[in-house]
C-alpha cells in the first residue's frame, strides 16, 4: 500500500512517498530556513507564502522520485495539526483538493504522531513503547500502547526543550535555529562551568518546565554584559545544553523505572542532539532498555513520518472529507474520530 504524505506545519514544504508504512520511495522537503534566519525565528506569514509557492513542484517530484502517478497512490496523508496555522491550511487544503480530484482517500494526521512513526522507518520498532517527543514547540513522554494509541504521561508545562535552546542561543548571539548551534558549539566547551537549575514541578513528578532554566541563562548573559564581563559562549553553550537533557533524561528514567518500560524511543526535531542521544544510550544501557533512535534525516520535519504514520491511520478507518480543517493545537491522545 503507498501512501502519500504531505507535511506544511512549520518551514518546511514536504511531500513522501511511503510503502506500508515503512519503505520510503521519496521523500522531498523544501524549505524557506534561510529566509527566517534574518530574523531569528520563522515568520509565519512568510512560511505560508512559502508553502503556497512550493507545494505544487514538491508533490510532482515525489512522484517522479517514487516513479509512480497518483494513480499508485492508496490514500493522502497530510498533517492537520498542530503547528502555524497558516502553514497548516496550505497543506490541508492542496490535500483536500488532489484526494477529491483522485478520487482517493483523505487521512488525516497528527505532527507528533509523525515523528513518532519517523522511527517506524528508521528501525523494525513496533509497539508498545514509551517515547519521549521534543521539538521546538512539544515536549512529551507518551506510552504508544498501539500505531494509534497514544497516552500522555508528562508534557511541559511552559516552555518546550527546543523553544527554550533556541532562545538560549539567540540571547548567545549564535545563529538560528539556536538549538543547532548550541550543540556544535558545545563540543568546544566545558559542561560543567556554569551551573543551571533542574526545575520540578510540583506533584507531577514526570512533567517537565523549561521556561526558568531559559530565564537562567538570559540572566546569566544580561548580568555578565552590565559588568563588562566576558562570556565563555562555548563553555555557556555546553552548560546550558547539559543542564535541558538532563531534565529530559531525568523524567524518562523515573518513568522506566516506576512503570517499567523496555524499549525507549526519542523522536522529534531535539531528537537530533548530540548530548541527548548520548546521555538516552547511557541510560538504556544502565536500565537495560533498547533504544530507537530516528536517522538524522528523518528528525526534522518531513514527509515520510506523515505517510508512515498515515498508513497506520488508514488502516485503522481514520479518513477525513472535504470538511477536514486545521488545528494551531490538539493534543497527540485525540484521535480524528472523535473530534
Amino acid at each position: 500500500m503507498k501512501i502519500l504524505g504531505i507535511e506544511s506545519s512549520c518551514d518546511e514544504t514536504a511531500c513522501a512517498v511511503v510503502e506500508d508504512g515503512r519503505k520510503v520511495l521519496s521523500n522531498v522537503i523544501a524549505t524557506s530556513l534561510e529566509e527566517h534566519k534574518l530574523y531569528g525565528g520563522v515568520v509565519p506569514e512568510i512560511a505560508s507564502r512559502r508553502h503556497a509557492e512550493s507545494i505544487s513542484a514538491v508533490v510532482k517530484e515525489a512522484l517522479e522520485q517514487a516513479d509512480c502517478s497518483l494513480d499508485d497512490i492508496d490514500a493522502i496523508a497530510v498533517t492537520y495539526a498542530p503547528g502555524l496555522i497558516g502553514a497548516l491550511l496550505v497543506g490541508v487544503n492542496f490535500a483536500k483538493g488532489l484526494a477529491l480530484s483522485a478520487n482517493k482517500p483523505l487521512v488525516p494526521v497528527h505532527h507528533l504522531r509523525g515523528h513518532i512513526a519517523s522511527n517506524y522507518i528508521s528501525s523494525d520498532i513496533e509497539p508498545p513503547f514509551l517515547c519521549l517527543v521534543v521539538s521546538g514547540g512539544h515536549s512529551h513522554i507518551v506510552a504508544v500502547n498501539s500505531y494509534t494509541d497514544f497516552e500522555i504521561i508528562g508534557k511541559t508545562r511552559d516552555d518546550a526543550a527546543g523553544e527554550a535552546l533556541d532562545k538560549a542561543g539567540r540571547t548567545m548571539g549564535l545563529e538560528y535555529p539556536g538549538g543547532v548551534s548550541i550543540d556544535k558549539i558545545s563540543r568546544q566547551g566545558d559542561e560543567n562551568a556554569y551551573k543551571f537549575p533542574h526545575p520540578r514541578v510540583n506533584g507531577c513528578p514526570y512533567d517537565f518546565s523549561f521556561s526558568g532554566l531559559k530565564t537562567a541563562v538570559i540572566n546569566t548573559v544580561h548580568n555578565a554584559q552590565q559588568k563588562g564581563e566576558r562570556i565563555n559562549i562555548p563553555n555557556l553553550a555546553a552548560s546550558f545544553q547539559k543542564s535541558v537533557v538532563d531534565c529530559l533524561m531525568n523524567n524518562v528514567e523515573n518513568v522506566i523505572v516506576e512503570k517499567n518500560f523496555k524499549k525507549l524511543v526519542i523522536a522529534g526535531g531535539v531528537s537530533a542532539n548530540s548530548k541527548l542521544r548520548e546521555e538516552a544510550k547511557r541510560l538504556c544501557d544502565k536500565r537495560g532498555v533498547t533504544l530507537y533512535l530516528p536517522e538524522l534525516k528523518y528528525c526534522g520535519d518531513n514527509a515520510a513520518m506523515i505517510a508512515s504514520q498515515g498508513y497506520y491511520e488508514f488502516l485503522s478507518g481514520a479518513v477525513a472529507d472535504e470538511s477536514l480543517n486545521a488545528y494551531a493545537t490538539m493534543p497527540i491522545d485525540e484521535n480524528y474520530k472523535t473530534i
